[in-house]
C-alpha cells in the first residue's frame, strides 16, 4: 500500500483528478492546459516547477533561508486558494449584529454556501482585501467581469450575509470607515471633499464588507412597522438576537456594571444620563427586555421607536420627500428581481436610480422636462439585470444597513459566517478581554 501511495502514475491521478474537477467547477476549459503541467511535475519531470527549491546532496547542510521561502511561497499558493474559493477570515468591526455577532469576533466566512465570486481585481498583495500599510493594495490594470461560481444553494431570508458595501465605491481619504454619500447630502460635495477627502474609487469586489441579516430578497415586498420587518405582508421571526434600544428609567441611581455585564450589554454603548434620570438607549433583546424589568431601581422602561420622520435625520433611503419612512416605520418597498421589469417616474426613481446607474453600468439623465433617458433613449420603464436584497443589523436601533443606503445587489455577496474560532472584547484587559464561550462556535 505505502508503494502504491508513493507511485508517481497514483500522486499524478489523484491531483489530476481534483483539478479536473476543479476545472468543471469552474467552467473555463481552457484550463484542462494545466494538466500538462501536473503531468510533467509528476512523471516527465522537465521542468524545474519548484525553481526556488535546492536539491541537497547527501550529507550536505540545508538553507534555511530557502526552506523559509518555500514555507512562504506554499502557504501565500494555499491560503490564496482557500480564501477565492472556499472560506475568508472576517472581522467584526461594529456592534450593529449585536447580540447574534460581537464587536471583536474573528470568524470564517464560507464561500461555497452562495458559490465563490471569481476575483474581478486579481493583482491584489496577498492576505489583503484593500488596504496595505495605509494604502491601496492592489491594482486596477486587469479587471474581469462578474462571475460567480455553482453554490450549495441561494440566498435566503434570515440568512446572516456578508457583502461589499454598496456605498464603498468612492471613499473619503480622510474617513474611510464612513459614507461618503452620507457626506455628501449632509455638507455637499465640494465641501466633503475639500475637508475628507481626496477621495478613492474602488472596484466592486474591493469595497469594505460588511455584515447583516437578510431580510428580504428579490421580488418580495418589505415593510417595518413599529421596528417589526413584514415580508408580504406577513411578519418574520424575530431572531433571538434581534434587539432594540429602550429608554431606561430609574429611581436616580445607577445600575451596577457587573449588572449590565451579566445581563450581556455591550458597556460601552450603555451610557447613564443623571438628567433622565436613567439610560437613554439600552440595546434589548425580548428576553433581555423582561430581565431588566426585574432589576431594583428600575422604574420605567420606554421603547425608542422613531415615529416622526423628522426627527430621523441621518438620512433615510431613498432619501425623497416623496418617502416618509423613518427606520422603525419603512416601506412598503419591492425589491428589484433580475428580469422582472418596473414602471418608471421622477416619484418612484429615487428607488431605482442607483441600481440603474452604478450597479447596472447605464446613463442615466433625468431632463428638466422629466424625462428619463436610459442610455439616450426615453424610458418609462426598466428591466432588471441581476437580483437584490434587503439588508438589516440584528441590533436593529444600531445598524447602518438598508434603510439607510439601499439594496444590496447579487454580485456584491460573498458569503456567509461559520464559525467564530477567537473574539475579543476591545474593552476589557488580557486575559479577561477573550470571550472563551465563543471559541470555535458556530454561527
Amino acid at each position: 500500500m505505502k508503494e502504491l501511495i508513493r507511485n508517481r502514475w497514483t500522486k499524478f491521478t489523484f491531483w489530476a483528478l481534483l483539478y479536473l474537477l476543479w476545472v468543471i467547477w469552474l467552467g473555463n476549459y481552457w484550463w484542462l492546459l494545466g494538466l500538462i503541467i501536473i503531468f510533467d511535475f509528476h512523471i516527465t519531470k522537465k521542468v524545474k516547477w519548484e525553481f526556488w527549491k535546492k536539491e541537497y546532496k547527501e550529507g550536505e547542510k540545508r538553507n534555511a533561508l530557502l526552506d523559509w521561502l518555500d514555507a512562504i511561497i506554499f502557504a501565500v499558493v494555499v491560503v490564496t486558494f482557500i480564501n477565492i474559493f472556499f472560506f475568508q477570515a472576517f472581522k467584526i468591526p461594529s456592534s450593529s449584529m449585536e447580540s447574534t455577532l460581537y464587536t471583536g469576533d474573528h470568524l470564517f466566512v464560507s464561500k461555497l454556501t452562495y458559490g465563490p465570486k471569481m476575483p474581478q481585481t486579481p493583482l491584489t498583495i496577498p492576505f489583503t482585501h484593500n488596504v496595505f500599510m495605509g494604502r491601496e493594495s492592489y491594482s486596477t490594470l486587469i479587471q474581469s467581469d462578474f462571475k460567480r461560481l455553482k453554490g450549495f444553494r441561494n440566498v435566503e431570508a434570515g440568512d446572516k450575509v456578508v457583502f461589499c458595501f454598496p456605498n464603498g465605491d468612492t471613499v473619503l481619504s480622510k474617513r474611510p470607515a464612513d459614507d461618503y454619500y452620507a457626506y455628501v447630502r449632509w455638507y455637499g460635495r465640494e465641501n466633503t471633499i475639500k475637508h475628507f477627502g481626496p477621495v478613492i474609487v474602488r472596484p466592486s469586489d474591493k469595497k469594505d464588507h460588511y455584515v447583516k441579516r437578510c431580510v428580504a430578497i428579490a421580488g418580495d415586498t418589505l415593510e417595518v412597522r413599529d421596528g417589526l420587518v413584514y415580508v408580504n405582508s406577513e411578519q418574520q421571526t424575530v431572531y433571538p438576537g434581534v434587539q432594540f434600544t429602550y429608554r431606561v428609567i430609574t429611581n436616580g441611581q445607577r445600575i451596577n456594571s457587573k449588572t449590565l455585564e451579566k445581563l450581556g450589554l455591550n458597556i460601552a454603548e450603555t451610557y447613564y444620563d443623571p438628567n433622565l434620570p436613567g439610560y437613554p438607549a439600552v440595546a434589548l433583546t425580548a428576553s433581555m427586555l423582561e430581565e431588566m424589568k426585574k432589576i431594583q431601581g428600575v422604574e420605567k422602561i420606554e421603547d425608542n421607536l422613531i415615529r416622526d420622520t423628522s426627527y430621523d435625520d441621518y438620512g433615510i433611503f431613498p432619501f425623497s420627500d416623496n418617502y416618509n419612512w423613518t427606520r422603525d416605520f419603512y416601506g412598503p418597498v419591492w425589491i428589484p428581481e433580475k428580469g422582472a421589469s418596473v414602471e418608471l417616474n421622477l416619484e418612484n426613481l429615487p428607488l431605482y436610480e442607483r441600481i440603474i446607474r452604478d450597479y447596472e453600468h447605464n446613463e442615466l439623465i433625468v431632463k428638466q422636462s422629466g424625462e428619463i433617458l436610459i442610455n439616450g433613449e426615453i424610458a418609462d420603464s426598466y428591466t432588471f439585470k441581476q437580483n437584490y436584497y434587503f439588508m438589516m443589523g440584528d441590533n436593529r436601533h444600531n445598524s447602518l444597513d438598508s434603510r439607510y443606503w439601499g439594496f444590496v445587489p447579487e454580485d456584491h455577496i460573498v458569503g456567509t459566517p461559520t464559525l467564530v474560532w477567537l473574539s475579543t472584547n476591545r474593552n476589557a484587559k488580557f486575559p479577561n478581554n477573550i470571550r472563551w464561550n465563543r471559541f470555535f462556535k458556530f454561527v
